[in-house]
């Protein structure tokens, strides 16, 4: 089987990428804007031509687009989440009809949540930041492209080699930095949120099924832990299994800047239980210990492999 994975130096993509190279037959393909793709595709400006003549050399079975951004200004967004899966739709359309495309979406497209309440794919999608607006509007155009399409629309994931512009990420490098001491003071934001955090490992095993499954499949599929989580409680496990003996504080920045008004996310998952028998596999503080140990190997300057 021929899988196209875009974004696959990111995040999720790098994970994505990993657990398919353990796939038995499968040849996997990188594509995206590094020097080490195999394909040279950046969706932000590719033409659709172009790219329809790129996707034919590799003949896919399969593309997962985990190619997106999640910080900029909303124009930097749009081209990047709205714009990318357009023209994606529009050249596989063109090149390679049959394909299954798998869009990684954002549980961000459906806004604030009611609390104790679980979010279904038929919620109604109210997104409150430009992330989640325009993560919405490219999975809308995957949704309605005619093709052999799923969008999973995914919570917050955590674990290994998670980047500081998240909020693990960006807590697990304040800690890293404060040290053990018990003079040490961290000050964040307002931590009284509750987020549905899953395991990055979970979401790359999630496309994978999707990429492979037989048959057709629902065009939204929410991917997460089905459990709300104080932002806090993460917070206070990742200080205790850093070793932190220092105060946290919250007076300060250091909220995640697209989470918007959002005080409640929780992700009804079992339509991804039924159709990809799939669920989260790791507990949130697996999650945290394997993202505080990645950040023990990180580079200077760099980020963890």
């Amino acid at each position: 089987m021929r899988i196209l994975v875009l974004g696959f130096t990111g995040y999720l993509g790098g994970h994505v990428a990993e657990h398919l190279r353990a796939l038995p037959g499968a040849r996997v393909f990188g594509g995206g804007r590094s020097p080490d793709a195999e394909l040279d595709i950046d969706l932000a400006t590719a033409r659709t031509d172009g790219l329809a003549k790129t996707l034919a050399s590799a003949a896919p079975d399969a593309v997962i687009n985990c190619a997106g951004s999640t910080d900029g200004d909303a124009v930097t967004l749009a081209e990047v989440n709205s714009r990318g899966p357009a023209v994606l739709c529009a050249a596989l359309r063109e090149a390679a009809p049959s394909a299954r495309l798998v869009q990684l979406g954002s549980a961000a497209e459906y806004g604030p949540g009611t609390p104790d309440t679980r979010v279904t794919e038929a919620s109604a999608t109210r997104p409150v930041t430009p992330y989640g607006a325009t993560k919405l509007a490219g999975a809308v155009t995957v949704t309605t492209s005619g093709l052999d399409a799923v969008v999973l629309r995914v919570g917050n994931p955590v674990g290994p080699g998670a980047p500081p512009t998240g909020l693990p990420g960006k807590i697990a490098g304040l800690l890293r930095a404060a040290g053990p001491g018990p003079d040490a003071v961290i000050r964040l934001g307002d931590l009284s949120a509750y987020r549905d955090f899953v395991d990055v490992r979970d979401v790359a095993r999630a496309a994978v099924l999707a990429a492979t499954s037989p048959g057709p499949l629902p065009h939204v599929l929410n991917i997460g832990s089905g459990r709300a989580v104080p932002v806090r409680e993460l917070v206070r496990t990742l200080a205790r299994i850093a070793g932190f003996r220092g105060r946290i504080e919250e007076d300060g920045g250091g909220g995640s800047a697209r989470s918007g008004a959002v005080s409640w996310q929780c992700s009804d998952i079992a339509a991804a239980d039924d159709s990809l028998d799939w669920r989260p596999s790791y507990a949130l503080e697996e999650s945290l210990a394997a993202l505080w140990a990645a950040t023990s190997v990180r580079p200077e300057g760099g980020r963890a492999p």
